[in-house]
């Protein structure tokens, strides 16, 4: 089983730009993350990043944090690399399904101008919101069985 913690969420008012964290957010279903800009967003309604992804990445550029590569929920000691099409996840009171890993970039963004390398199209985790609920830092992160 896996299982980990919400390390941050963050959101964004426009689309092409970097997240800030947030103390809690409220996950809808069907919609994603409440005031977000790519709420409702086909079946991307949420985005995932490791903390240790963003942390090798830091390496490259210090100044990097969570909402840099505008994820939604960062998370901490969660092995994301081990997530399939169709995972469900327990996030705070929220249930999400995962519907994608990885995205291709249309336009290189500023990260990996900078880098020459980007994460999310990797390491990126999209989910839909199957059940709303609050999500905050310090939720646990649990990666459920079948028939849970």
């Amino acid at each position: 089983m896996c299982e980990g913690v919400v390390w941050a969420v963050c959101m964004s008012k426009e689309k092409g730009t970097v997240k800030e964290e947030v103390n809690e957010a409220l996950l809808v279903e069907g919609l994603g993350l409440t005031g977000d800009a790519h709420a409702g967003f086909m079946h991307r309604q949420i985005s995932l990043l490791a903390l240790e992804d963003i942390e090798k990445m830091k390496e490259k550029i210090p100044a990097l944090r969570p909402g840099s590569f505008a994820e939604n929920i960062t998370v901490k000691g969660f092995d994301t690399e081990s997530l399939s099409v169709g995972d469900r996840l327990k996030v705070g009171e929220a249930l999400l399904e995962v519907t994608q890993i990885g995205k291709e970039c249309h336009s290189k963004c500023e990260i990996y101008r900078i880098t020459g390398d980007c994460i999310m199209p990797k390491k990126g985790i999209f989910c839909a919101v199957i059940k709303g609920g609050t999500v905050k830092k310090g939720d646990k992160v649990k990666k459920l069985s079948n028939g849970e």
